[in-house]
C-alpha cells in the first residue's frame, strides 16, 4: 500500500462512504435457466456482448460514484486501477487460489462462501472493462523534464495490465487441465438451491476465460491500432507477448478445449442421435460458443482478422487428415472414435448456434457465414473410395449435410461431390443392418406412393423439427441425398445456372451400359432421382430423358424392372397433373410484391416452360377432347399482372396460339356431321364452350385492363382479335358484361373507344375490317360509321409517337404502317365506298372531300339532315383528338392537324354552316384560330389559315348573314392578317399573305364593316405602324378582287386620301396612289360616264374634314384625283372654298 499515491479509504470508515451497494454484473450461470434457453443473468441477455462489439459503456449504470468497494475495500473509482495494479491483481490471485483451496489445500465446503468468492472475481473483472472504457487513453510520450506520477503509471498501465492477463492466464490454466472433479460439474442436472463449490469453481474459470478475451479486445480498441508489448515479460524471458499474440493464444486454446469437451460428449452420442444430441456440456458452454462466434466474426469485419469458421477449420483440419495438430492448436483428445463423423457432427451443431443474434434472439437468422469449403473437403472424406465408410456413417455425414443446406445457401458442388459417389453406388440398398426393419425405407407398391416419396424429398422437414432429426432411421442415405439435391435445385440462380450444372452432371452418368446394369434397387433410385429432379426444374425436358433412358433397358428385362418402368411413367402421368396447381402457386408468388427480384428472375424460367408446353398441348390436341381447359388455370389470373414487358409478350403470344388453334379446330369441326350422329357436334361444341370459358375467365380481364395503357403492349391487338373472333363463334360464351352484343361491345373497347392509343386501334381493327363474316354481320351504318371516326382520330393522332428530336420512333414507324393498312380496308366500307365513288383520287383528304360531294349533291332536305348527322359521327369530337399535341408542342402533330381540320372546313363549309353543324364550327374557329393566346405555330397557321378562310365562299350569301359567323371571320382576318404582315414592306411576302390566299370575299367583308380603319387609323399625324405594308396588301387585295360593288369600293377612299394628304414618304404615296387609282378607275367604270357621287361624297368629307388645316395639302390630293377621274372634281369645285389661283387653274385645266 505504502506506493499508492491513492490508498484504500479506511474500512473504518463511516457507513455514507461505504454506501457501495451494487448490481450483480453478468456472468455464466444455468442453475436456473430450463429448455434451451439462454441464461437471463448471461453475457447475452444482459446485453453485455452487444455492448462489446458497439463500444458502448459495459455498465452504464454501475460505478458512477467516486469509490468503487473491490474484495472489501474502497478504491477511487478512476485512479484505483492505474495505482495500483499490481496490488488489485494480487488480491484477485488471492481469491481465486482461495476459491479452489482452502488452508489446509482442500476444496472448500460451503457454497456461500464459493459463491461470494465468484462474485468478487467477476465484479473486479467487470471493474477491469468499464475502467478501460471510461478512463484509459492512448499513451503519449512524455515530453516534460519531469512529468506527474500519475502519467507515468498511465502511460506503463496497458504494459502492466497484460502481464497481469497473463499471469492470470498462467494460473487458471486450461479447461481439459482441470481436476475431474470439478469438471463432472458440467454434468450436474436438476440445479438445486444449493450448489457445489466445484460448480462455482468451475464457471468462474468460464467468466475469466471470456473476461480476458474480452479484455484483450476492448484493449486493443481503445489503443487504436498500437501493439501493446508486455515490457517486462520480454526483458525476463527475451519472448514477445502482445495484446494479439495473448488474445490469439488464449483464444486457440479456449476453442481448443471446448472442442475436447464436445469430443468426449460425442464419444457417447449413437449415430441416430446425432443432431438432438448437442455438443456443449452445459448451457454455459453453449453461451461461450456463441459469445466467441460473434466475437470472432466482428474481429473479421472490423479488423480483417480470421474469422470464426477459419480457426475452427485450422484446429478441425489436421484432425480429419491424420496428420500432427499445429502448435498454437495442440491439446485435441486423441482417443476420438470417429473423426471425421466427429467434425461433421461438431460443424452441423456450430452452424446452428450460429443463428443466434447479439441479443441472444433470432433463431432462425442466419448471423453466421457459412463454411462450404471446409464442408466439401469433408464431404470428399466421406465419398472417398478408397476409405469405404460404412452406411451408417455415410447416413449421418449426408443428414449433417441437410441440416447445413438448410442452414445455408446449397452448394452445387457439395451436391456434385455427393452424385458421383451416389452414381457410383446407385445399386446399393444403404441398409444399417442394426436399425433393423426401420432401416428398411419405404416400398412404393404404387405409382402415387413412387411420387409421394419424390414429394417428400422435396419438401424437407424443418430443421428442428422431430421428421428432420428422426430422419436417420426413416431414410437411408440415398433418399436424404435427394432431400440435397431437391434443395439446390430449388435455389435461385441467374439465369438457372446451377439447376443447368447439376442436371447435366446427372444426365452425364446414365450410358447405356449403365442403364442395362441397374438392379431393381437400382432403378427404383434411378426412377426417384428422376422425379425428384423433374419435379423441381424443367419437367417436360427431365420426363423426355428419363423415358429416352428407360428406352435402353433391355427388352428383355425382367418383369419387375417392367413394373418398376410403367410404375415411374405413371408416376410422372401424375406428376403432370400436379403441375397445374403448381403453377398456379408459383404464379402467385410470382405476383406477390415481396418476392425479390432475382427470386422473380428464377420463377420465370419454370412458368414460361410451363407456356410452352401448353401451347404445344394445344397444337397437337386434334379435338381439345382431353381436358386441356384444367391447364387454362386460375394461376394466370396472378402471372399476367406481374409480367414485365418480355414476360408479357411470351404470354401474350401463348395466348395467341391458344386462340388461333381453337378457331382452326372449330372451324375444322364446324362440318356438318352426319345424321346418324348428331351428339357429335353438340358434344364437341361443349368442349369448346368449357374451352372458351376458361379463356374468359383467366385472360379476358387483364385485357380489358390493358387496353388504355398508354404504351399497349404489341400484342393485345392481336389477342383481342382473338376474343372478338371467339365472341363472334360463340356468343353465349362471352362474359355477361359484355351481353347482349358482344362482338360490338369488344370492338367498343378496344377499336371504337377515343381514350384506347391509335398504335393499338391501327392494329385491332384491320383484323376485324378484313374478316367478310364479321364484317357482313356489322353491315349497320353505326358500327361503320364508328370506325370510320376512330380511322380519322388515328390520321390525326398518327404523330403522337414521335421522338422528342421529331425523328420517327420504332413505335411511330409501326403506327404508319398499319395506320396504311386501315386506310385501305376503311375505304372499302360500304358506307364510304359509297361515297369516295365521286373522288378519282384515295388521299387523306378523300374523306372530307368526298363527304361535301355528296352533300352538295343532295337535294331533299331529311337527306341533308341525315348526311350533316353522319358527317359529325365520322369526326366525332376532333378537338379533343388533336389535345395532345397542342399539350406535347409537336410540330408535325399540330401541322397535320391544322391541316386536316382545315381542309373539313373548306370541304364541308355549306354543311358546317347549317344549324347542326354550325356550333362544331364556332368551336373550330374558337379553338385554333381565336385562342385566348395567339399560338406560336406559325408554319402550321400560314398553311392551313387558306383553307379555314375558304369557308366565305364556299358558303351561301344567306348563311353567311349569321352575325356570329360573319363575327368569327371578322376576327379571324383581324388577328392574322396583323399576325402575318411583314414590319418591313415586300410585296413577294404580303402576295403570300395566307389571308390573301385564303378568300378575298371573305376580307371584303370584313372591309365592309368598316374594320380596316384599325390598320390604317392616324394618330393626330403620325401614321400608323407598318403602313407601307398595310397598303400593300390593300393595293393587292383590290387588284385580286373584281367587285365593282362602289359602295365597298368607296370605303377605304377616306384612308387612302388621308396618307397623300399626311405621308411624304415615296414607297407610301405611290401604294397609295396605285390602290386609288383602282378604286377611282372602278367607281367610274361603275357610273357608267357621270360622276361617281358614292365617290363625290366621300371627296366632301375628306374636304371638310381637313380644310382650314391642311389646306395645301388637301387640294394637292384633289389634284391627283382630277387626274383620275376630272368629273368628280369638277362637280366638288362649286362646294370649296375659295382655292388658291393656281389650284383653281389647275383644277379647271383637268
Amino acid at each position: 500500500m505504502q506506493n499508492s499515491l491513492t490508498p484504500p479509504v479506511s474500512p473504518f470508515a463511516t457507513d455514507s462512504q461505504n454506501d457501495l451497494a451494487c448490481a450483480r454484473p453478468p456472468c455464466f450461470c444455468c442453475s436456473e435457466v430450463k429448455d434451451e434457453a439462454l441464461s437471463t443473468d448471461g453475457y447475452i441477455s444482459r446485453g453485455s456482448l452487444k455492448r462489446l462489439l458497439l463500444r458502448l459503456d459495459p455498465a452504464p449504470t454501475e460505478y458512477e460514484k467516486d469509490t468503487v468497494e473491490i474484495f472489501g475495500f474502497p478504491w477511487v473509482t478512476e485512479t484505483a486501477l492505474v495505482e495500483s495494479t499490481k496490488l488489485l491483481f494480487g488480491l484477485f490471485r488471492q481469491q481465486l487460489a482461495h476459491t479452489v483451496y482452502s488452508g489446509d489445500g482442500e476444496l472448500l465446503t460451503l457454497h456461500y462462501e464459493a459463491e461470494d468468492l465468484r462474485q468478487q472475481c467477476v465484479w473486479f473483472l467487470q471493474y477491469i472493462k468499464v475502467f478501460l472504457h471510461r478512463f484509459l487513453e492512448p499513451s503519449v510520450s512524455l515530453d516534460a523534464a519531469h512529468p506527474h506520477p500519475y502519467e507515468e503509471l498511465e502511460s506503463q498501465f496497458p504494459s502492466a495490465l497484460l502481464e497481469e492477463l497473463f499471469s492470470i492466464t498462467l494460473l487458471t490454466g486450461r479447461l481439459k487441465d482441470l481436476p475431474a472433479s470439478v469438471q463432472s460439474s458440467f454434468c450436474i442436472q436438476n440445479h438445486g438451491r444449493i450448489l457445489p463449490p466445484s460448480w462455482h469453481l468451475l464457471h468462474l474459470h468460464l467468466d475469466v476465460h471470456w473476461s480476458v478475451l474480452e479484455i484483450l479486445h476492448t484493449l486493443g480498441q481503445k489503443m487504436r491500432g498500437q501493439v501493446v508489448y508486455a515490457h517486462q515479460f520480454v526483458n525476463l524471458t527475451g519472448e514477445n507477448l502482445t495484446d494479439t499474440s495473448l488474445f490469439e493464444e488464449h483464444l486457440r486454446a479456449l476453442l481448443c478445449d471446448l472442442t475436447g469437451l464436445a469430443m468426449g460428449k460425442y464419444n457417447k452420442v449413437r449415430p441416430t442421435d446425432a443432431l438432438s444430441s448437442n455438443h456443449y456440456s452445459c448451457l454455459c458452454t453453449k453461451e461461450l460458443w456463441v459469445l466467441l462466434m460473434h466475437l470472432l466474426q466482428h474481429r473479421s469485419k472490423v479488423l480483417r482478422t480470421e474469422s470464426f469458421w477459419s480457426y475452427m477449420n485450422s484446429l478441425l483440419r489436421p484432425l480429419v487428415s491424420g496428420k500432427p495438430a499445429a502448435e498454437n492448436s495442440s491439446g485435441l483428445p486423441s482417443h476420438c472414435k470417429d473423426p471425421v463423423g466427429f467434425t461433421w457432427w461438431l460443424i452441423t451443431h456450430l452452424a446452428m448456434l450460429g443463428q443466434y443474434g447479439r441479443s441472444g434472439t433470432g433463431l432462425n437468422e442466419k448471423h453466421l457465414g457459412h463454411n462450404w469449403t471446409f464442408v466439401e473437403e469433408l464431404l470428399r472424406l466421406t465419398c472417398s473410395p478408397k476409405d469405404g465408410l460404412a452406411e451408417e456413417q455415410v447416413r449421418m455425414h449426408v443428414h449433417c449435410c441437410l441440416s447445413l443446406c438448410l442452414l445455408w445457401e446449397p452448394s452445387t458442388s457439395a451436391v456434385s461431390v455427393l452424385w458421383d459417389y451416389y452414381s457410383r453406388n446407385l445399386n446399393g440398398s444403404f441398409i444399417v443392418p442394426w436399425l433393423g426393419v426401420s432401416g428398411l425405407g419405404t416400398v412404393c407398391k404404387t405409382p402415387l406412393a413412387l411420387l409421394e416419396q419424390a414429394r417428400s424429398c422435396c419438401a424437407p422437414s424443418p430443421l428442428c423439427s422431430p421428421g428432420h432429426t428422426q430422419l436417420y432411421s426413416s431414410a437411408n442415405s440415398f433418399h436424404i441425398f435427394l432431400r440435397v439435391l431437391a434443395l439446390c435445385l430449388s435455389q435461385d440462380g441467374a439465369g438457372g445456372v446451377p439447376q443447368r450444372q447439376i442436371k447435366g452432371r446427372i444426365y452425364s452418368k446414365f450410358s447405356s451400359k449403365k442403364m442395362q446394369e441397374l438392379s431393381e434397387t437400382g432403378l427404383l433410385n434411378f426412377l426417384l432421382l428422376f422425379l425428384v429432379v423433374a419435379r423441381q426444374v424443367e419437367l417436360e425436358d427431365v420426363a423426355n430423358r428419363a423415358c429416352d433412358l428407360l428406352s435402353l433397358l433391355p427388352s428383355n428385362c425382367p418383369p419387375s424392372h417392367r413394373t418398376l418402368v410403367w410404375r415411374g411413367q405413371l408416376s410422372l402421368l401424375l406428376l403432370f397433373q400436379w403441375l397445374a396447381f403448381s403453377f398456379s402457386e408459383t404464379a402467385k408468388e410470382f405476383y406477390n410484391k415481396t418476392t425479390e427480384v432475382s427470386r422473380r428472375l428464377a420463377l420465370w424460367g419454370p412458368l414460361g416452360s410451363y407456356l410452352e408446353g401448353v401451347a404445344e398441348v394445344f397444337e397437337t390436341s386434334p379435338s381439345l377432347s382431353l381436358s386441356e381447359e384444367k391447364l387454362l388455370s386460375e394461376g394466370f389470373d396472378w402471372l399476367l399482372p406481374a409480367c414485365r414487358q418480355s414476360e408479357l409478350n411470351s404470354a401474350l403470344g401463348f395466348l395467341q396460339t391458344v386462340l388461333a388453334q381453337r378457331v382452326h379446330q372449330r372451324s375444322v369441326q364446324s362440318a356438318p356431321a352426319p345424321v346418324w350422329a348428331p351428339t357429335t357436334a353438340n358434344v364437341i361444341k361443349e368442349r369448346h364452350l368449357v374451352v372458351a370459358a376458361a379463356l374468359w375467365a383467366h385472360f379476358f380481364p387483364f385485357l380489358h385492363s390493358l387496353r388504355l395503357s398508354q404504351t399497349p403492349p404489341a400484342q393485345l391487338a392481336d389477342a383481342a382479335a382473338g376474343f372478338t373472333l371467339l365472341a363472334f363463334d360463340l356468343p353465349s360464351s362471352a362474359p355477361q358484361d359484355l351481353q347482349p352484343h358482344p362482338v360490338q361491345s369488344i370492338m367498343q373497347c378496344f377499336g371504337w373507344d377515343d381514350m384506347v392509343q391509335p398504335i393499338l386501334v391501327t392494329r385491332y381493327l384491320p383484323h376485324m375490317l378484313q374478316n367478310s363474316d364479321l364484317l357482313s354481320s356489322l353491315s349497320s351504318a353505326s358500327a361503320q360509321s364508328l370506325s370510320v371516326r376512330s380511322w380519322f382520330r388515328c390520321v390525326l393522332q398518327q404523330h403522337l409517337h414521335k421522338n422528342q428530336d421529331g425523328t420517327d420512333s420504332r413505335t411511330g414507324r409501326a403506327l404508319a404502317e398499319q395506320l396504311s393498312e386501315l386506310t385501305r380496308l376503311v375505304l372499302r366500307l360500304p358506307e364510304v365506298d359509297s361515297c369516295s365513288r365521286f373522288l378519282v383520287t384515295s388521299s387523306l383528304t378523300c374523306s372530307p372531300q368526298a363527304v361535301g360531294t355528296v352533300y352538295s349533291q343532295l337535294q331533299l332536305l331529311s337527306e341533308r339532315s341525315a348526311m350533316v348527322t353522319r358527317a359529325l359521327d365520322y369526326i366525332g369530337d376532333i378537338l379533343k383528338h388533336i389535345k395532345p399535341y397542342m399539350v406535347s408542342r409537336n410540330q408535325e402533330g399540330i401541322q397535320l392537324a391544322y391541316w386536316i381540320v382545315g381542309c373539313v372546313v373548306k370541304h364541308w363549309s355549306p354543311l358546317l354552316a347549317t344549324s347542326k353543324a354550325q356550333q362544331l364550327l364556332f368551336r373550330l374557329v374558337d379553338g385554333l384560330l381565336l385562342p385566348h393566346h395567339l399560338p406560336q405555330q406559325d408554319r402550321a397557321l400560314r398553311d392551313s389559315l387558306p383553307l379555314f378562310l375558304q369557308v366565305g365562299t364556299n358558303t351561301t350569301v344567306s348563311q353567311l348573314q349569321s352575325s356570329c359567323l360573319k363575327q368569327q371571320l371578322c376576327s379571324v382576318i383581324h388577328r392574322y392578317l396583323d399576325h402575318f404582315l411583314p414590319a418591313a414592306p415586300s410585296m413577294g411576302v404580303v402576295a403570300n399573305h395566307p389571308v390573301l390566299l385564303g378568300a378575298c370575299e371573305a376580307v371584303l367583308i370584313s372591309v365592309k364593316t368598316g374594320d380596316h380603319e384599325r390598320f390604317l387609323q392616324f394618330k393626330s399625324r403620325a401614321p400608323p405602324p407598318r403602313l407601307s405594308s398595310v397598303l400593300m396588301f390593300l393595293l393587292e387585295l383590290l387588284r385580286r378582287n373584281g367587285d365593282t360593288d362602289v359602295s365597298l369600293l368607296t370605303l377605304p377612299l377616306p384612308s387612302l386620301l388621308r396618307c397623300l394628304m399626311l405621308v411624304n414618304e415615296p414607297q407610301v404615296r405611290k401604294t397609295s396612289t396605285d390602290a386609288l387609282q383602282l378604286v377611282v378607275e372602278r367607281c367610274a367604270a361603275a357610273a357608267a360616264g357621270g360622276p361617281c357621287m358614292q365617290m363625290i361624297s366621300a371627296l366632301r368629307s375628306f374636304v371638310e374634314e381637313n380644310e382650314g388645316v391642311y389646306d395645301r395639302q388637301v387640294y394637292g390630293v384633289l389634284e391627283t384625283v382630277a387626274i383620275l377621274d376630272p368629273t368628280v372634281v369638277e362637280a366638288l369645285i362649286p362646294s370649296l372654298q375659295l382655292p388658291p389661283p393656281s389650284t383653281v387653274f389647275m383644277l379647271s385645266r383637268q
